[in-house]
């Protein structure tokens, strides 16, 4: 399990993706073209660059073949890839739980060395308590099944498992002071939830802001995410989480705008030392 969220399969489509894409614009070798080659379209030659799905061997052959690599080593080293990007992640098995868009989220997350976080609404799903997961989750679905909520919070509480791998990620969260005003789930599960966030400040790979009321709007749009992994080939990705789906942005642009955001937004908020106090305070208030 560790292995497998430190790697993630995700991240290994998304580098066997790249490459496949340096190689055919190399060779100078249409999308359509390639999908011919492979008795396909050229739609799925974006959705297979992309990362967005596993690879069938045979097809990645075909594509080597059609790229002009010849050099066995390469091709095993790529074909090994293949393998290893589908090999199918923890979460597929709470595929029933979790809608395809998120399972890439959770791909990503598992493989990130450092997570910055903006949050407005809830307490970041890696620092959030299974009660306050559950009452997050009968917020937005009052009638759910007790067997499919449980599902949803043992894949909250396995995603956390980043932060205390043997090299864990690091999390670097701001979070809106209303998120820890509102109530989610009664007094108690407040209370604790607030307890629970004052111990992971003293983790050293969790970083906690607090954005204070009438504190700075660098982010007008909403919450967001900045994921960064160890490997050189792949980019910062954005993630940009809607009602029912996402966005996943990792052109230049993109990211260096909302990394320019984040950077305001941790200077407007209040610096991590304090955050224990702030949190205490607001404990005593509830």
């Amino acid at each position: 399990m560790a292995t497998e969220l430190q790697t993630g399969s995700t991240v290994r489509r998304i580098m066997l993706g790249a490459q496949l894409r340096s190689l055919r614009e190399a060779a100078g070798i249409t999308r359509e073209d390639a999908g011919y080659t492979i008795r396909s379209s050229g739609s799925k030659i974006s959705r297979m660059e992309l990362g967005r799905f596993g690879f069938k061997e045979r097809d990645v052959l075909d594509l080597l073949t059609l790229y002009g690599v010849t050099d066995e080593q390469e091709r095993a080293a790529l074909l090994a890839l293949a393998r290893e990007a589908n090999t199918p992640g923890w979460w597929h098995q709470y595929g029933d739980v979790l809608p395809s868009w998120f399972q890439v989220y959770v791909g990503l997350e598992g493989a990130a060395t450092l997570i910055r976080t903006y949050e407005v609404q809830f307490v970041p799903g890696l620092l959030q308590t299974p009660d306050y997961t559950r009452a997050v989750a009968r917020r937005a679905q009052p009638t759910m099944p007790v067997e499919e909520l449980e599902r949803r919070v043992s894949v909250r509480m396995t995603r956390q498992r980043a932060l205390s791998r043997p090299e864990p990620a690091r999390l670097w969260a701001i979070v809106d002071e209303a998120v820890l005003r509102r109530s989610l789930g009664g007094r108690e599960v407040m209370r604790t939830q607030l307890e629970h966030l004052i111990g992971c400040c003293k983790h050293p790979n969790i970083t906690l802001q607090v954005m204070r009321f009438g504190g700075g709007y660098a982010a007008e749009g909403g919450a967001f995410s900045i994921l960064r992994f160890a490997e050189a080939d792949l980019p910062d990705v954005v993630y940009i989480e809607q009602l029912t789906g996402a966005l996943y942005l990792d052109k230049r642009a993109d990211v260096d705008q909302h990394l320019d955001a984040m950077d305001r937004l941790s200077v407007d908020s209040e610096p991590p030392e304090s955050t224990p106090e702030i949190l205490d305070q607001i404990l005593r208030e509830t």
